[in-house]
């Protein structure tokens, strides 16, 4: 077959162009077959759910804490019977029991709560619990028909002072203080002779290793006797007037102070502890003469503290505070 000069120049020419594309491939690299055209699948596009909260949203709204609630809690009651059974009406057995105890210690400062307590009085009480303690009672109001007006009190921390008392309205101490006393830094007396309780002594609770001190000068009689019951204990007798006072429940008493020992008012006589027949740190002090038992609120002298006007104010806004869970509770 003979080709014509056109059919040269054109087969001429796919060859110049076949022999540049391989000038142009990566030398040693190996041809690649030519792949055949594959369809393109095209996925559905998915229909988005209805919308619902982010999960990130939900997260984080319940990694968020509620608001703590208070820790204070308020009961009321009528007096219908003894005060521990109107508590253990409002509340339940041993909270009852246990609020009995804490606010008969202020209710004692006002009445003889056994004989002046009349059905149909009113008793209101802001507390706080505890785990393994006694509950905390913080505000107190009492409508006593024995009494004619309301009384209301709250604990309070004043300044400079180690531990919270008892105040009323207008910041003056609910608890006696006695002059000379045998120990300065307690917080609270929490058994009187007149408690109705017959204890023989007053109770001063206080944390072990207070200074207790002689009431009175005098001399030492006996220093540590049935220490199962009182535990390291000591008595002293004022010679001139035969009084005697006793200390128990003490931690410690100095090797000097022995039988036979002189003291003098004031002079340091042990610290306080937790020692025998005791449930709590405190100091029980007790008075005697002639073989009878004495009041000492009405042996020593007495005071109250008044609180300064700064603190008065805090203690009236504190008492107004405790007062808004009884107007939450109407």
């Amino acid at each position: 077959m003979i080709l014509s000069k056109a059919s040269w120049c054109l087969i001429a020419a796919i060859l110049a162009a076949g022999c540049r594309d391989e000038a142009k491939a990566e030398p040693n690299e190996p041809a690649v077959a030519a792949q055949p055209m594959m369809e393109t699948i095209v996925e559905p596009e998915l229909v988005a759910p209805p919308p619902y909260p982010e999960p990130e949203m939900v997260l984080e709204a319940r990694d968020v804490a509620p608001p703590s609630p208070t820790p204070h809690e308020y009961v009321s009651m009528t007096i219908e019977r003894s005060l521990e059974a109107s508590f253990v009406a409002a509340t339940e057995p041993r909270l009852g029991a246990q609020l009995t105890q804490v606010t008969k210690r202020v209710l004692v400062w006002w009445m003889d709560v056994r004989r002046d307590l009349r059905r149909g009085d009113r008793l209101e009480v802001v507390y706080e619990t505890r785990e393994d303690a006694e509950p905390v009672v913080h505000a107190i109001w009492m409508h006593s028909q024995k009494l004619g007006k309301p009384r209301a009190a709250v604990l309070f921390h004043a300044d400079g002072e180690p531990f919270a008392r008892w105040y009323d309205e207008e910041g003056r101490e609910i608890e006696e203080r006695l002059k000379n006393s045998p120990i300065e830094s307690y917080e609270q007396v929490t058994s009187l002779l007149r408690d109705g309780r017959r204890h023989k002594g007053v109770d001063f609770k206080a944390p072990v290793g207070q200074a207790i001190v002689a009431p009175f000068s005098g001399r030492v009689l006996r220093r540590n006797w049935s220490r199962r019951r009182n535990g390291t204990c000591l008595q002293i007798v004022d010679d001139r007037t035969k009084t005697e006072a006793y200390f128990l429940h003490l931690d410690s008493i100095p090797r000097n102070i022995r039988p036979g020992t002189r003291v003098k008012k004031g002079q340091l006589l042990a610290r306080s502890g937790n020692t025998g027949r005791s449930t709590a740190p405190h100091l029980h002090y007790q008075l005697e003469k002639n073989g009878r038992v004495v009041d000492p609120f009405r042996f020593h002298e007495t005071w109250r503290k008044r609180l300064s006007q700064e603190d008065r104010i805090a203690a009236q806004r504190s008492l107004a505070r405790f007062g808004e869970l009884r107007t939450r509770s109407m």
